[in-house]
Formats: C-alpha cells, structure tokens, sequence
C-alpha cells in the first residue's frame, strides 16, 4: 500500500558529507511528519532529524550545525543533508513517513519505516 524507499548511504571519510534521500509512494492522500532515525550497534534507535508538511523541523543536538532536513512534497520525498561527518555518525539510517493513505473508499493513518541504508564514517 506504502513503501518508502532510501537511497544514498555509503562509505565516507571524516569531514565529508553525504545526502540521504527517501521517497514514499503508494495510496498516499497526504504525507504529515518525515523523520530520520539512526542505530549504532549496541544503541538505541534515536531520531535524528524531523519535519512536518509545514515545514517545521527538529534536530538530534548531537547534528545541530550539521545535518539539515528538507522535503519536496510533491514528490513525496524527504532528504538529509549530512556535513562534517564524524566516525560517531556511523549507523544504520531510518525512514519514517507518517502518512494518510487511501484503504477503498476510506482515509487511515500509520507510519512507514524503510528498510535503513548504513552511513560508515570512517578513515
């Protein structure tokens, strides 16, 4: 009915900078909150950046300065733009949408989660 897909994960030094991107596409009638998770091992699951369909957002202070978070909702996408990487950024990455989606004649709500893309930061 939903899926969410990520792309954009993958092997940089320290100092560099990657852009995660996640797209949601399915019976979406509206999108409300995209948010990016993160797991290391041995760690809990923690938010790392979220946004609205309004387009307020809110960070980790651990990426504040950072990472930025932005969404094209006509695309029904979300994107993480991730500078000054530190080798304590290196996690499996998280998409969530919380969505209202079309069930027949009917308008629900859940969240979505993607399948996570790893970030290793790393010399």
């Amino acid at each position: 009915q939903v899926q969410v897909v990520e792309s954009g994960g993958g092997l940089v030094q320290p100092g560099g900078s990657l852009r995660l991107s996640c797209a949601a596409s399915g019976s979406i009638f509206s999108i409300n909150t995209m948010g990016w998770y993160r797991q290391a091992p041995g760690k809990q699951r923690e938010l790392v950046a979220g946004i609205t369909s309004g387009g307020s957002t809110n960070y980790a202070d651990s990426v504040k300065g950072r990472f930025t978070i932005s969404r094209d909702n006509a695309k029904n996408t979300v994107y993480l733009q991730m500078n000054s990487l530190k080798p304590e950024d290196t996690a499996v990455y998280y998409c969530n949408a919380d969505c209202v989606y079309y069930s027949g004649s009917s308008l629900l709500r859940h969240d979505y989660w993607g399948q996570g893309t790893q970030v290793t930061v790393s010399s």
